[in-house]
């Protein structure tokens, strides 16, 4: 800085002025100013390589106005554009495909869908593994297109929604316990066949049971015996010829000898009963067990 003195004076007076006593230089100067304009220039140096990269991380990631690469952000929320692989945890509302293709989630462990309440309590879970897929909720349901449900799973039952039950098992279906049906019927040119190989087989009906083959016969198999039994009605055999093959039959004796023999007779009803064999019949028409 320069200091100076000044002195007033009357017009027509020279005086002289006095000499600067202190003198001081403005600015910098020497190895300062070089290292200042060193550091503006790596000041420089840096803002272009930021932009630099900042440009070439647009054009990678494919940045535009609508979205980044395969995502794109639309009135309806997400879209992403071919394969997506997700590191994390992904929480969505609704999960769905394109109109011309599929929906396909792959993991190499196993994929697991959750649903949460309001308290981040997970209330049912869905995981689909390498060797099984599991359900945990309080309901498993299938619909179809037009939300009939097909198939219902509850910790009290199971119901199949389906018309016609079908399958396919060389071996057939296998129930541990009972089955209400109102009908079962096998394929076209192939035989029905109900078994139970260690225990009884029985069929209750409250109204009747209607057993029928159209084009083959109708077989009753057992080790022990068969019964049929009707509470309220009738035992109805409606064919040609009724045939019992392998009863005993009797030889001619006295009248006071049956052998422990039984005649089946039939009243004219249809109504079957037995009688003590004798040497001639002796079914009569018009028995006590016929009126």
């Amino acid at each position: 800085m320069v200091r100076e003195q000044y002195t007033t004076t009357t017009p027509g007076t020279s005086l002289e002025r006095p000499k600067n006593e202190y003198v001081y230089k403005i600015g910098i100067y020497g190895w300062r100013k070089r290292c200042l304009y060193l550091f503006v220039l790596l000041l420089l140096i840096i803002l272009v390589v930021n932009f630099s990269l900042t440009i070439w991380i647009l054009k990678v990631m494919w940045f535009s106005p609508t979205g980044m690469g395969h995502l794109r952000v639309t009135k309806e929320g997400l879209r992403l554009e071919g394969e997506s692989e997700f590191l994390f945890p992904l929480y969505a509302k609704e999960i769905h495909s394109r109109v011309d293709s599929s929906l396909l989630l792959q993991s190499t462990h196993n994929v697991t869908v959750n649903a949460r309440n309001s308290n981040g309590e997970v209330t049912g879970r869905l995981n689909v593994g390498p060797k099984m897929v599991e359900f945990h909720g309080q309901q498993f349901q299938i619909n179809s297109k037009d939300g009939k449900p097909l198939f219902t799973v509850d910790e009290n039952e199971v119901v199949i929604g389906t018309d016609k039950l079908r399958v396919t098992g060389p071996e057939g279906a296998l129930f541990e316990h009972s089955v209400e049906t109102p009908l079962v019927k096998a394929e076209a040119f192939k035989q029905l066949r109900l078994e139970s190989p260690t225990r009884s087989l029985s069929m209750d009906a409250p109204r009747g049971i209607n057993m029928k083959a159209q084009a083959g016969n109708i077989e009753a198999l057992s080790q022990m015996d068969i019964k049929l039994q009707s509470s309220d009605g009738v035992l109805l055999l409606d064919a040609e010829t009724v045939r019992l093959p392998k009863l005993p039959e009797g030889t001619r004796g006295g009248s006071s000898s049956s052998q422990g023999l039984y005649e089946i007779c039939v009243c004219p009803d249809g109504k079957l009963y037995l009688s003590v064999a004798g040497v001639g019949s002796t079914c009569q028409e018009y028995s006590r067990v016929c009126q």
